[in-house]
């Protein structure tokens, strides 16, 4: 189950923790950095970066002998390459102190530094008893985060310029935001959840409609449960949804769906161009922002106010460019 009751936050930047290297600190085992400009200059702009560099912070110097994970895949030891010193426990220990402290962080998801024995999230080399490495195993500080938050979105500066995985990332984490900012404090939480809800349905079709009929029945039933269970359960729904990448297929279906809400105002030829531009973008001749620009004119032009409040037509801030890959 997420453990995010502590993330509101209202009016507050998103936080995101993140590989201390990739905002240029110096901090690496040769006295480098890792900096990811995408990451500071243009992402930087909408969120506040919480680094976390765990050899660092667990007492190792700068520079310092390099490292690297052996043994079991599931259960690795990380030990310095030149004088074998194992540091596994130290490392360990320090890593469930600051997931601890974390939890007080209000984090809406982490950037992890790509291949680390520390902090890589996945294809992490383990090295065997031959001295073969494998790409098989999960960073010993990111396999500690991933444990005590196991649905917070993550990802590491290398799946992050892939463009499909990019805008799964950011839209969990906004809406991830938006959840925890609509069931901050204060009463009427309930009613917050099912409005939440009602904003989201297009979203999360675009994810999982399977999912999304689950969450439908646990809201529609939303008064008969006690609300931490109604809250927790809710939640472990979303994040799961959302960490099902929208498909082309899924996309097209919603904007189809849509449509069926401006049937009686559309003309021939509007619905007509809508229809073509759909039919391209499931073909992958044109980019999202395409069709979802043209479906936001008729959404304004027509007053729907179900589609108006809908996440789905801006799930994340326009400047980011989410939309406007294939």
């Amino acid at each position: 189950m997420p453990r995010r009751s502590e993330a509101s936050r209202p009016d507050k930047k998103i936080r995101l923790g993140i590989s201390t290297c990739l905002l240029g600190e110096r901090v690496r085992y040769d006295g480098g950095h890792k900096h990811d400009a995408y990451l500071t200059d243009t992402l930087g702009q909408f969120v506040e970066w919480v680094p976390v560099c765990p050899e660092v912070e667990c007492g190792l110097p700068v520079p310092r002998e390099a490292m690297h994970l052996e043994g079991d895949p599931a259960s690795p030891r990380l030990v310095t390459i030149r004088t074998h010193v194992d540091q596994t426990e130290r490392m360990l220990s320090w890593a469930r102190r600051r997931v601890e402290e974390l939890a007080r962080k209000y984090l809406c998801g982490f950037v992890f530094k790509s291949g680390s024995p520390s902090s890589g999230m996945e294809r992490v080399r383990v090295y065997g008893s031959k001295g073969m490495p494998r790409k098989i195993g999960v960073g010993l500080f990111a396999r500690t985060f991933i444990q005590r938050f196991p649905l917070l979105p993550i990802e590491d500066e290398g799946r992050l310029h892939d463009p499909a995985l990019r805008e799964n990332f950011i839209e969990r984490v906004f809406a991830l935001k938006r959840y925890c900012d609509a069931l901050g404090a204060g009463g009427g939480a309930r009613g917050r959840l099912v409005a939440f809800h009602a904003a989201h349905k297009l979203l999360l079709m675009a994810h999982s409609p399977a999912i999304l009929q689950e969450m439908g029945r646990l809201v529609a039933r939303s008064k008969d449960l006690p609300f931490s269970d109604l809250r927790a359960r809710y939640e472990e729904l979303l994040l799961r949804a959302l960490q099902l990448k929208a498909t082309p297929a899924k996309h097209a279906n919603v904007l189809e769906h849509m449509m069926g809400y401006l049937k009686k105002n559309l003309s021939a030829d509007e619905k007509q161009e809508m229809l073509i531009l759909v039919g391209d973008y499931r073909a992958g001749l044109v980019p999202l922002i395409v069709p979802v620009t043209l479906m936001k004119h008729y959404v304004r032009k027509y007053d729907v106010g179900y589609l108006a409040q809908q996440a789905y037509l801006s799930p994340h801030p326009a400047e980011l460019a989410l939309r406007n890959h294939a």
